[in-house]
């Protein structure tokens, strides 16, 4: 007996204009499934609406109300959701709460390298547009600027396609950014990286003095920076009354892109695992949910001081589900954004895409990037470095280039 591969997941586009798309999931569980699944709609700069799901702990069916786009690709959005959801052969007659931290696939790294013949704001965020479009990742950025105004352009970038080996996979790669930076494009070359490239692709292990602790901190702090969120607290209970065999924990807080991701993602890091869910949006930029959850042991949470941990951990990627500080960097002005990593070895999607495009609106222009992996109080950090262009950043004060990133992070623009 098998599942029909229609089955597994089904897209029904929105019946009129303004109504949300509904993506329904029907197959064997794993837990962090509901991780896996919001980091696709995430990484497809969709935005969850409401969602249901629910399991006997072998099978599962969740449904996802979710706001598009136009231009949403939803074959290719169905086939990546169908790459994350187990099939029935894979796991009948397996422990389906095991462990589900293990390493993604390590994919091979290239390099893209190319040269402009000038300088332009909005460059780099159209490159990274063509890269999300033809889904390749990138996992460093190097510019370089002449000092006859060219521009060299590093990118060490993986497929997830696995082609890009391929003639004809760099071909369309080539061929896109022809088309999408027009007569400033050069030359453009794509090579596979080697060991020692790909090490050197990691960045640097040293992080300046300026980004103090509270940055990393895990604890929650008084405010957040730029008051944004301080007249709209967090709430996040337990309750063991309401179930013989499970723990409610019920929250309330103001959304944000990313918010269920970073919820299934933190119950994920902790192999939890959620037997019955709901959440909703509603138009006055509140979420509530409620979940119904497990530990590793099929059992509920009885333990005071796990159940404690769980919901100040919670409170704080709710709050501060990345971190954006702007610091002096000798004489210049570098923008940070500290990007939690899954114990799976993931970082948030789009990170990057976001950032450019929120510098392009403020109309400034980076003079080069650092992206790196970071141990920082004993926990992955996924963090980019930005430097700005010196002159641009003068007319823009530190106080709005943060305020700017960090709303368009969170999806409040």
């Amino acid at each position: 007996m098998g599942i029909l591969r229609e089955d597994v997941v089904v897209i029904s586009p929105a019946e009129k204009a303004g109504d949300p798309t509904v993506i329904s999931v029907n197959c064997p569980d794993k837990t962090g499934l509901g991780c896996d699944l919001c980091r696709i709609v995430l990484h497809f700069g969709l935005s969850i609406a409401r969602g249901d799901f629910s399991t006997d702990g072998k099978w599962c069916y969740i449904v996802l109300w979710v706001d598009g786009k136009t231009n949403t690709r939803w074959d290719l959005l169905e086939k990546r959701l169908l790459e994350v959801c187990p099939s029935y052969f894979s796991t009948s007659g397996i422990d389906y709460y095991r462990p589900a931290n293990q390493q993604p696939k390590r994919l091979d790294v290239y390099l893209l390298k190319f040269w402009c013949s000038c300088v332009r704001k909005e460059l780099l965020h159209d490159i990274t547009l063509v890269l999300f479009d033809l889904e390749l990742t990138i996992k460093r950025v190097k510019v370089s600027t002449t000092p006859d105004g060219k521009v060299m352009d590093l990118f060490f970038i993986t497929d997830t396609r696995e082609l890009l080996h391929t003639k004809e996979r760099q071909g369309e790669t080539i061929l896109h950014l022809k088309t999408a930076l027009g007569d400033i494009l050069e030359s453009c070359e794509i090579e596979s990286a080697g060991e020692e490239i790909t090490a050197c692709s990691q960045g640097t292990s040293f992080l300046p003095s300026a980004i103090t602790e509270d940055m990393f901190s895990l604890g929650l702090p008084a405010r957040h920076p730029g008051g944004l969120l301080a007249s709209d607290p967090i709430s996040v209970t337990v309750d063991n009354s309401l179930s013989p065999s499970h723990t409610l924990i019920q929250i309330l807080c103001q959304d944000h892109k990313g918010l269920i991701y970073d919820t299934m993602r933190t119950l994920k890091d902790y192999n939890i695992q959620v037997s019955y869910g709901r959440f909703f949006a509603n138009r006055r930029g509140g979420c509530e949910l409620d979940l119904f959850i497990v530990q590793a042991d099929g059992k509920k949470i009885i333990d005071r001081n796990k159940q404690n941990a769980l919901c100040s951990r919670l409170r704080m990627e709710l709050f501060r589900p990345l971190r954006v500080a702007v610091v002096s960097r000798g004489p210049d002005t570098e923008l940070l954004v500290a990007n939690p990593v899954e114990l799976s070895g993931r970082g948030r999607p789009l990170v990057f895409h976001d950032i450019t495009l929120a510098l392009k609106n403020l109309n400034i222009q980076i003079f080069s990037v650092e992206i790196g992996r970071h141990m920082i109080c004993d926990r992955e950090w996924e963090v980019y470095r930005i430097l700005l262009d010196e002159g641009d950043s003068h007319h823009v004060s530190r106080n709005m280039i943060e305020e700017g990133v960090r709303k368009l992070l969170m999806g409040w623009e």
